[in-house]
């Protein structure tokens, strides 16, 4: 008991930690569209210029994305089968945490030293974000592809890049999407 008592702080600790640092991923796609013509892409300015975060973030995921797809063997063009378009959201989380715990005394919670209880609140405040990555077909001007993550969003300016980085590398792991034969 008395181990398992030392052991679960650390277990808690280690499943929060682990909690924030994920990135929850869907996607969904056109199944009538033919993955395998699409070679080239480009950004499409217009659905860019609408999402709603800084320009510096919006560079950071451009460049994560452009480096997504060169991997998986796009080129860049200024004739593109695909558009490529970024749209976010975010909002704010607070947790309450109340443990309950340090009642001293007798009773049904009546105590002479009642007023000397700790009651372990704990409170804290995150943001989480929602990044989605959609693949526009460019002659039919129609969604062929859209990817979304969501997980907490780093505030801290040394490892924001990497947090959007690994974003977009969840994302774009759905594409192509697997098709049914």
């Amino acid at each position: 008991m008395k181990k398992l008592i030392k052991v679960l702080p650390v277990l808690m600790i280690a499943f929060l930690m682990t909690s924030c640092t994920s990135v929850r991923v869907a996607s969904d796609y056109d199944r009538n569209a033919n993955f395998n013509t699409y070679k080239t892409f480009a950004f499409f300015k217009d659905g860019i210029d609408k999402a709603e975060i800084s320009d510096l973030d919006k560079r950071r995921i451009l460049r994560a994305v452009e480096a997504e797809l060169l991997a998986k063997g796009f080129t860049k063009s200024e004739n593109p089968d695909l558009l490529v378009s970024i749209f976010t959201k975010s909002r704010d989380k607070v947790n309450v945490y109340n443990n309950g715990w340090g009642h001293y005394g007798y009773g049904w919670n009546w105590s002479p030293w009642y007023w000397n209880s700790y009651r372990g609140t704990t409170v804290s405040r995150s943001t989480e974000g929602t990044l989605f990555v959609d693949l526009i077909d460019a002659n039919k001007k129609e969604l062929v592809w859209q990817g979304m993550g969501t997980g907490n969003i780093s505030q801290n300016m040394k490892h924001k890049e990497e947090r959007i980085k690994e974003f977009v590398a969840k994302i774009m792991e759905k594409y192509p999407p697997e098709m049914e034969q």
